[in-house]
């Protein structure tokens, strides 16, 4: 018997969020489509990868953003695309934008995003700023094209911000005598969320029809929490407390000369969280829905779950 759930397509499928997006699909009993690269063929991980999730009932198709033809014979099979492409090649889905206007039947496109909103952060200091206008013009061009969209806001991936504690360049918490890096007072609400649950919301959304056209946040109620409060957490299941330094804006911003390119993204979103407290606001207008609201009975990681794992 034909399923009767949505058939989805997963661009990015052997990343980081692609990986587990691919497997919330595959959960929630959705006919899962991946398109791979060519290229992975030379990548042992991502070959297995693939295959492991072909077993485990995914079809695979070869093709890939800058390959007009295999987007288009990939988007006849589909209803859904769930783009997880990776940070280099955020615009690289305008491309897609084309192949799914051409085809015309496509019922919801969910571009890559995963973070924080990009209409939210149009103060942003560079050179943070760019990830976020790449967001805005693939937002914009869905629009335009008036193709059915669902934006995703996950704020802080655990594995990312919570499991280094928001250290830079660390993701596992601190147990020794290095001080912890507190942003300013450390007062600033941050939404923490586990990768496996910011995956298991977004399929349960793509054919939800109260998350048409809208940004769907995702805001755990137990992890809105400072970073003092997470260091707290993680010093409660260690069973010690940690030394600490309270960094200024000022201080934190000086570290944009110290650190390589990709970092300085880093340092400034971390500064954008934890210092202005970006992340923090109440979900209204007719275009936001709270992820409390609508699926209040899931039952989410929460940080301190999280953190237990590391000790």
């Amino acid at each position: 018997m034909e399923s009767s759930k949505a058939r989805i397509l997963i661009i990015g499928a052997t990343g980081y969020i692609g990986k587990r997006l691919v497997k919330a699909s595959l959960a929630l009993g959705h006919p899962t489509t991946l398109l791979y690269r060519p290229q992975i063929v030379s990548d042992p991980d991502k070959v297995q990868t693939i295959i492991d999730f072909k077993m485990q009932g995914a079809t695979l198709l070869q093709g890939s953003l800058d390959d007009h033809d295999s987007l288009v014979r990939a988007l006849k099979q589909v209803d859904i695309v769930v783009s997880a492409a990776a940070a280099p090649a955020i615009l690289e889905q305008l491309n897609l934008i084309d192949a799914i206007k051409q085809v015309g039947t496509i019922k919801r496109f969910l571009p890559s995003e995963f973070g924080m909103d990009p209409d939210r952060m149009l103060h942003t200091i560079p050179p943070g700023d760019e990830l976020f206008k790449h967001k805005q013009v693939v937002r914009r061009a869905i629009e335009k094209a008036h193709i059915p969209y669902t934006y995703v806001s996950a704020n802080c991936l655990a594995g990312i911000f919570l499991a280094g504690l928001a250290q830079l360049g660390h993701f596992m918490p601190p147990t020794d005598t290095d001080p912890v890096i507190i942003y300013g007072n450390g007062d600033k609400k941050c939404i923490w969320i586990n990768e496996d649950d910011m995956a298991w919301y977004t399929i349960m959304a793509v054919d939800d029809p109260r998350t048409l056209n809208k940004t769907l946040y995702l805001r755990p109620s137990g992890n809105i929490l400072t970073q003092l409060e997470v260091v707290r957490i993680w010093e409660n299941i260690m069973g010690k407390e940690l030394k600490k330094t309270f960094v200024s804006e000022e201080d934190w911003l000086a570290t944009l000369d110290k650190v390589d390119p990709p970092e300085q993204v880093v340092v400034t979103h971390l500064y954008q969280i934890f210092h202005r407290g970006d992340l923090y606001f109440k979900v209204e207008g007719p275009h936001g829905m709270d992820s409390n609201d609508l699926y209040p009975d899931y039952k989410y990681m929460t940080a301190e779950e999280y953190l237990k794992r590391f000790a």
